[in-house]
């Protein structure tokens, strides 16, 4: 069964940092393409960053650029999101996401077969 884990969210105040941490069994993380979903009270699921695994190429929806850095371990089988410089709009549970291909945008949410439970962000003023 594969199971994708997320941890690291928090209570942290604007212009903090978090690091979300997303640990993944059932397969080889360096296999797939993987991203990072948010979604805020009353606002639909959105892209926030994600990677080709298999083609090297990184992707960063234009709220965060500057601010998240995607990465992944492969030996521990963990995906990561680092934080910084957090805003308020950064607020909301964030998903980790795994897929073996996508068509046009790894920051589509339908491209994903295999989803993490999300563990909540809070940014205060």
């Amino acid at each position: 069964e594969v199971q994708l884990q997320a941890s690291g969210g928090g209570l942290v105040q604007a212009g903090e940092s978090l690091r979300l941490s997303c640990v993944v069994s059932g397969l080889k993380l360096g296999d797939y393409s993987i991203g990072w979903f948010r979604q805020a009270p009353g606002k639909e699921r959105e892209g926030v960053s994600c990677m080709s695994s298999y083609r090297q190429n990184t992707f960063y929806d234009d709220s965060v650029k500057g601010r998240f850095v995607i990465s992944t371990d492969n030996d521990k089988n963990t995906m990561y999101l680092q934080m910084t410089n957090l805003e308020p709009g950064d607020t909301g549970v964030y998903f980790c996401a795994a897929t073996g291909w996508y068509g046009t945008s790894c920051l589509n949410d339908y491209e994903y077969v295999y989803w993490g439970q999300g563990t909540l962000v809070t940014v205060s003023s």
